[in-house]
């Protein structure tokens, strides 16, 4: 009977036991985060930046290396997120006050997006396959293409004029090739710049290394199509001395040069363009020397000065992109005879 009893008190002590493991168990599952953000953001760093670089993999490859690095850090970032998120870690965050780990999350997202938006948001235009075909060369011209720069030169002479070009926002800088061979035919050293993530106010400066390169050539012109032409507008408002000529493809100036008698400029813009519209164009003429030629391409739109397919938001054209195209040659070569 004594036996008995003993064991109905034991009983009712593991009756006990198994209610307090179950309130504990509950209480730690309502501690537990229901979701683990730093795990999330860890994931979205290391795919979103791998993702872009499989999709674009043959134009970051060939031009400046600053978003390929961009892209490797954002996913080490990624890495890093995820070999934080161990079982000692999650405990440590969920030591921290309620405010801090709100604060840290809200952060973290903004984070996220912010520097992750920036990067699919600066995913390149792609030169078109006969625009990178065209780094071959031909009969007249000699293409080089190195990590800084793209340079077409004239074969069987020694140019004495050369155009350092600055390509547009986000542009494969591939897409300017096939219509800057044309101007290099005519006796032109070309040299195409690869800016750093495609970005012109990123190289402003650019243009003096490359010339740098190539004592050869006496009379200089910069240039630049949209964005392009405001980075070589500002070398070309720095460097009165060594800058003899501007070339301006569906761009403007964002500084006057009014100023500058001794610049010869040309303005090639599309009247369909929905970028640097006419209206644009006519607004600038004011920061531009009173000797400026101008071009308008009758049906042109923003994305004919250079071959990297059609552009969101763009105009509608009224030509053939052969046709405008050849204009813009027309104009950028008559510029750089008369240097």
């Amino acid at each position: 009977m004594g036996d008995a009893g003993f064991e109905g008190v034991g009983g009712a002590d593991e009756g006990v036991g198994g209610n307090e493991g179950a309130e504990g168990s509950a209480a730690v599952a309502r501690r537990r985060p229901r979701t683990r953000l730093g795990l999330v953001l860890g994931v979205v760093w290391v795919v979103v930046p791998l993702v872009l670089f499989l999709l674009d993999r043959p134009i970051l490859l060939s031009g400046n290396p600053a978003l390929v690095i961009a892209l490797a850090a954002c996913g080490l970032v990624g890495v890093v997120l995820l070999v934080n998120e161990t079982p000692d870690d999650r405990r440590r965050h969920r030591r921290r006050s309620r405010w801090a780990r709100v604060l840290g999350q809200v952060v973290g997202v903004l984070a996220t997006v912010t520097v992750l938006g920036v990067l699919v948001w600066l995913r390149p235009f792609a030169a078109t396959p006969s625009a990178v075909a065209a780094l071959e060369g031909g009969a007249d011209v000699r293409v080089t293409d190195a990590p800084a720069q793209i340079t077409i030169a004239p074969k069987g002479s020694t140019p004495t004029r050369g155009l350092v070009f600055q390509p547009g926002a986000r542009v494969d800088p591939r897409a300017y090739v096939p219509m800057l061979s044309q101007v290099s035919k005519q006796g032109v050293l070309v040299v195409i710049v690869k800016q750093p993530f495609d970005i012109g106010l990123l190289a402003t400066t650019a243009p003096q290394s490359l010339v740098d390169e190539h004592p050869e050539v006496v009379a200089w012109a910069v240039g630049g199509h949209s964005l392009g032409g405001v980075a070589a507008a500002r070398f070309a408002l720095d460097h009165r001395r060594l800058v003899r000529g501007l070339v301006l493809w569906a761009s403007y100036p964002d500084q006057s040069l009014a100023g500058r008698t001794d610049l010869q400029v040309a303005s090639v813009s599309g009247t369909r363009d929905a970028f640097t519209t006419p209206a644009d164009v006519a607004a600038s003429r004011a920061m531009l020397p009173r000797t400026t030629a101008y071009t308008r391409v009758e049906g042109a739109v923003h994305s004919f000065f250079g071959d990297y397919g059609s552009q969101p938001g763009d105009g509608s054209p009224t030509v053939s992109r052969a046709q405008a195209q050849r204009q813009v040659v027309d104009a950028t070569v008559r510029l750089m005879l008369s240097l």
